[in-house]
């Protein structure tokens, strides 16, 4: 069985992270790390492990990596997805992936990672391009109201809470998610949130968005 730690800041990316991999018989998901007192925790504690860390946690990358080789365990770095790695860096690393990777790349990637190969998924700015209308296309189809619910979403806002913020009912909530849900050709929250975040222009209306709620809640 391959363990597999997840060290992420965001947590819609580490869920379907998650939720992808555990649907493969051969993979574990030991432990979700969401900064880096939690990650030295579970590096050293889980020895041997395959640990998937993102780039957005800033972290000192040479002394996790250190920390990880010490452990007997193997890394993957996720990057995000404009973000160009120093070839003198990546190297170092046994894999690296981009915040847009697809499911089936990402458990392939970690299987060769397993076996002992390097994995290096390199930016496609054209497939980004093409990701960025697609974005484009839904932020255009999107009301603002649906949008500030986006941006909840990507936060991790249950429904009650999204409500609450928008002084409307949990019902309200729930009837514009099946609009959105329709507008964006997704089936659920996860979903919707992994969607926003693999399309540069929908995540920065929804960021846009997001800090309107906050001005006015404050």
């Amino acid at each position: 069985m391959n363990r597999i730690i997840l060290a992420d800041n965001q947590a819609i990316f580490r869920a379907g992270a998650a939720r992808t991999l555990s649907l493969e018989d051969d993979m574990r998901i030991v432990a979700q790390c969401e900064d880096a007192a939690k990650l030295f925790t579970a590096i050293d504690g889980l020895r041997g492990s395959v640990i998937l860390v993102a780039s957005s946690l800033r972290l000192d990358l040479r002394g996790l990596l250190a920390r990880t080789q010490a452990a007997g365990s193997r890394s993957i770095l996720v990057a995000e997805n404009a973000e160009q790695v120093p070839d003198d860096l990546a190297v170092l690393f046994e894999g690296i992936l981009h915040r847009n990777v697809g499911g089936t790349v990402l458990i392939d990637c970690v299987r060769r990672v397993v076996s002992g190969q390097r994995f290096v998924q390199r930016a496609n700015i054209t497939t980004m391009q093409s990701s960025d209308s697609v974005g484009t296309r839904v932020r255009d189809r999107l009301t603002p109201k649906e949008m500030q619910i986006v941006a909840l979403i990507v936060q991790g806002c249950k429904n009650k809470d999204i409500a609450q913020q928008l002084g409307t009912k949990e019902q309200v909530i729930k009837n514009y998610l099946r609009s959105i849900y329709d507008k964006s050709g997704v089936s659920d929250r996860l979903e919707l949130a992994l969607f926003t975040i693999h399309h540069r222009v929908l995540a920065e209306a929804a960021a846009k968005a997001g800090n309107l709620i906050q001005m006015k809640t404050a």
